[in-house]
């Protein structure tokens, strides 16, 4: 397939392929470790999330450089809720191949691949890197799940049950008073790009 994308900032992308885990088992384990070098999980939920990567989504595209070396990862998965959508997640480029252009790359392939999957929005959240983002031309929007869909209508609140009693006081904290935000894990930033044909 003809690439959508010429860039010449790109190094060494000749030596580089952008393939569907699913047809190449031999992957699986390299790919495993990769992602977990960058989130920790146990392997066997790794391996069980990757071994579900299939045509009609969701699925796991492997960077693989000179044929036998995972050098990176991208999974796709449909949004239910979304028509012609999917969720790209866990990309993720070797420490010892970045600042390559090789993570511009594989996004440009997975755009390639949901495009020819009928795929025209794609949406992902990032901590970090939004600028990355920017630059393949996402930009944000509002957070989207992945799982199941919308409520057809919105549920009615029970009136009669609401006031049956007043609610209960609050419990004294045992706890010294922190400020709630110094826990708090930083926010994902939702981003979204409509792929088109140029």
């Amino acid at each position: 397939m003809t690439s959508l994308y010429q860039d010449p900032s790109l190094q060494d992308t000749e030596s580089l392929e952008v393939l569907p885990i699913h047809h190449h088992e031999q992957f699986f384990e390299p790919c495993c470790k990769l992602i977990n070098s960058e989130w920790k999980r146990s392997d066997t939920a790794r391996m069980w999330s990757l071994k579900a990567s299939c045509d009609q989504f969701p699925t796991s595209l492997v960077l693989v450089y000179k044929k036998c070396e995972v050098v990176g990862h991208a999974r796709m998965t449909l949004i239910p809720s979304l028509v012609s959508a999917c969720f790209i997640e866990s990309v993720v480029i070797d420490t010892n191949h970045r600042r390559k252009g090789w993570g511009k790359y594989l996004m440009f392939k997975t755009e390639e691949y949901a495009l020819c999957q009928n795929i025209i929005s794609l949406y992902l959240a990032t901590k970090g890197q939004e600028e990355f983002y920017r630059k393949l031309g996402y930009s944000e929007c509002p957070s989207v799940s992945i799982y199941g869909s919308p409520p057809l209508c919105p549920q009615k609140p029970n009136i009669i049950s609401s006031y049956i009693a007043p609610p209960a006081p609050p419990m004294p904290s045992l706890l010294p008073k922190t400020n709630i935000n110094q826990f708090s894990k930083p926010k994902k930033t939702y981003m979204k790009k409509d792929i088109i044909l140029i």
